[in-house]
């Protein structure tokens, strides 16, 4: 039922961008300007991002993976799941199948959540523009307290989804 919803609010979203240009309403025709804008911003970041996960598949093996991100891993596989993060320079929105796909390769749950929790808050180029407007002390304060913080809360989540069996296990 959710996503029914989500479907008529994108539909009532386009519906009205498209009937603001004949009947000249504004915020109509900035919804519309805003809609194409991130749809071509889709167009050009999707395609190229899923061909390179497609051949992170392939062409990745499982058992690197596994022993780098995975269950024997140890707080190595959380430090391997912060550099990867900190140098995607994608959207945070390429992160997600970045993640999926690691878990599917063998990775951690928990270390799958530091992945994708760092990926929001420590990439390069946000903190590049951070540290040139708050300072470079600043940076590294929110740093360490976000990093830790990530580590700590995603380890606890993966450990009760896995526990209480919310996920499915992945295959072999």
């Amino acid at each position: 039922m959710k996503g029914i919803r989500i479907y008529l609010l994108a539909a009532g979203a386009l519906l009205t961008a498209l009937l603001s240009y004949p009947l000249e309403l504004q915020i109509g025709m900035r919804l519309g300007e805003h809609l194409k804008d991130f749809s071509l911003q889709m167009l050009l970041i999707f395609p190229p991002a899923m061909v390179l996960i497609g051949l992170f598949e392939v062409w990745v093996e499982r058992e690197r993976i596994e022993k780098h991100l995975g269950e024997g891993s140890g707080n190595k596989g959380y430090f391997w799941a912060v550099v990867l993060a900190v140098t995607t320079l994608a959207p945070f929105m390429v992160s997600i199948p970045v993640g999926h796909s690691l878990y599917n390769k063998g990775a951690r749950l928990s270390v799958v959540l530091v992945y994708l929790g760092a990926a929001c808050v420590c990439r390069i180029p946000m903190t590049l523009f951070e540290a040139s407007y708050l300072g470079l002390k600043f940076t590294i304060i929110r740093w360490s307290v976000s990093l830790v913080l990530i580590i700590l809360t995603s380890a606890w989540m993966g450990g009760l989804i896995e526990r209480f069996g919310l996920v499915e296990k992945k295959s072999e």
